[in-house]
């Protein structure tokens, strides 16, 4: 069963690639999703990396977290499931009618 990771405190140059090689020494990586700003492209500074086995992504966990990585001493967590957002922006939906 796959398992989602959090990786942050990541230097702005630390690129997918380099995570996917870095996890992949522990296992199989499914995917890797550098978060960037929408305007300028920049890096957030963290990452979500999907681990094919559960095993492995406890082993990342344990070996990788507060390892450096680009100068950064990162930390990597077990990912939280993802919030449900408000819908604050549009379509006026929560307001009745007179």
């Amino acid at each position: 069963m796959s398992k989602k990771l959090y990786v942050g405190n990541l230097s702005y140059q630390t690129t997918e690639s380099a995570l996917s090689d870095l996890f992949g020494e522990l296992g199989e990586v499914l995917s890797v999703n550098l978060i960037t700003d929408r305007m300028t492209g920049r890096s957030k500074g963290f990452a979500f990396v999907e681990m094919a086995e559960s095993s492995a992504a406890q082993q990342a966990i344990n070996q990788l977290n507060g390892k450096s990585l680009d100068g950064r001493d990162i930390k990597v967590a077990e990912a939280r499931p993802k919030r449900p957002r408000d819908n604050q922006w549009g379509g006026g939906g929560g307001r009745s009618r007179y």
